[in-house]
Order: C-alpha cells, then sequence, then structure tokens
C-alpha cells in the first residue's frame, strides 16, 4: 500500500495544474483517490460559489487517478460527465473516486465532489468517466 501511495503522491507531485491550484492528494488506494481543495476566493464565481470548473477539475483528476491506479500506470481520461447537484459552499472540497470497473485498456470511474461547511460535507456533484491507459 505504501508503494501505491508513493507513485500516486510522485504524479500529483508532477502535476503543474494540480499544485497552482492548490489540490492536494490525501488518500490513496489500489483503485480510489481522495482529492481536497482548500476553498479560496480565486476559486469562486460571481455568486460567491466555487466555480463549475474547479469543481470538474476535481473530478476529472480523481476519475484519473482511481483508474490510473486500477489500470497499474498512467492514464488519462478518454471521456467524462459531470452532474452538478449543489453549489460549491463552505471552507474546502473533497473529492473521492473509485474504478468501478477495470479492465485490460480502460477503467470506468465514478467520483463524489463534496463540499464541507461547518464540518459537514455536503455532497455538490456526481462524475463518472472512462479512463485509458495512457501510451
Amino acid at each position: 500500500m505504501d508503494t501505491i501511495r508513493a507513485f500516486a503522491q510522485q504524479v500529483f507531485n508532477s502535476q503543474p495544474f494540480s499544485q497552482w491550484i492548490g489540490a492536494e492528494l490525501t488518500t490513496s488506494g489500489p483503485d480510489s483517490i481522495e482529492l481536497t481543495l482548500a476553498i479560496a476566493d480565486h476559486h469562486k464565481q460571481q455568486h460567491g460559489f466555487v466555480h463549475g470548473g474547479v469543481i470538474s477539475y476535481l473530478a476529472d483528476n480523481a476519475i484519473t487517478f482511481a483508474g490510473g491506479l486500477a489500470l497499474n500506470g498512467n492514464a488519462l481520461t478518454a471521456e467524462f460527465k459531470i452532474n452538478y447537484i449543489r453549489p460549491g459552499v463552505g471552507t474546502h472540497l473533497i473529492a473521492r473516486a473509485q474504478a468501478r470497473h477495470a479492465g485490460k485498456r480502460q477503467a470506468v470511474c465514478q467520483c463524489e465532489v463534496f463540499a464541507v461547511d461547518g464540518g459537514e460535507e455536503k455532497l455538490c456533484a456526481l462524475a463518472q468517466g472512462t479512463i485509458v491507459a495512457a501510451g
């Protein structure tokens, strides 16, 4: 399990956008991942909610990580869909993704994105995607 965590952290640390936006890899497993992001003003849109693109980034990166771990290597998103449930409001976001099925070349993954406000997690988005082995 430590080698999975080390691999996931190495890949995460090599993502300039993830570092720039302020995301963190909090947990990882053989086919799952959790990413967090402390909400800052520059993540918000004009109504004070987290911008949908920020939520989408977390979901996309989380499902790609989950799929890549399930496929035992580097991976890319072939497609994904996101449903926004409620506005992202609070102190931080948590994206939890898991591979639901993994074959030799692709994995189907799902992600739940939660906004944490006052210590309470509220579901703000659901995403599903197909992840393919890179290369």
